[in-house]
């Protein structure tokens, strides 16, 4: 069993045997197109925003108690790592959502702010700009300042607090992005 709990890949491979188990056994009220697809959204959504409050409510507030030899351990292994899931998380999040709108065919209404679909669209807009920072602010950032790209020391300097801020940013975006993903009960 040990074997088995320290894969990682093993563990999510049982995970989605057991979870395409229940997806066949137990009927529900939508496509199964469209709950494979929210549940994508959701489990993406997770990884991601899991990551967002991860860097923010323990890494972040952390690395200052670590001791400066113990912190490579971090920046050049768990971080880099964590960032990755970040990254690709957000991505996915995002582009599963877009198509979930799309097929169940509120995206326009929903993006353009229209009536019935404000929270829905709040949310969207929050989840863009979110996923925005991510690849183009925070990303760039984080490898400059973890140092997979190389910058000089003020750089780096630099970098780690722009992307603490834009992180501390998504983390704001991240409440009501949530509420209003939550609430809408649209499509």
């Amino acid at each position: 069993m040990v074997k088995f709990f320290g894969n990682l890949h093993l563990v999510l491979v049982a995970g989605l045997v057991l979870a395409l188990l229940v997806i066949f056994a137990v009927p529900v009220n939508t496509t199964l197109e469209q709950g494979v697809l929210r549940w994508l959204h959701l489990f993406f959504g997770i990884t991601w925003i899991g990551l967002l409050y991860y860097f923010n409510f323990v890494q972040i507030p952390t690395m200052p108690k670590i001791p400066a030899e113990l912190k490579p351990g971090v920046s050049k292994h768990i971080a880099p790592s964590a960032l990755f899931f970040f990254r690709w998380g957000a991505a996915l999040t995002v582009l599963t959502g877009l198509i979930i709108a799309w097929r169940a065919q509120y995206l326009v209404e929903a993006l353009t702010l229209a009536q019935g679909f404000l929270l829905i669209g709040i949310g969207m807009w929050l989840a863009l700009i979110m996923a925005f920072n991510v690849w183009f602010v925070i990303w760039p950032n984080q490898k400059k300042a973890l140092g997979i790209v190389p910058a000089e020391d003020a750089v780096k300097a630099k970098a780690a607090t722009t992307a603490m801020m834009f992180s501390r940013t998504n983390t704001i975006l991240s409440i009501p992005m949530l509420y209003c993903m939550i609430n809408f009960n649209g499509g």
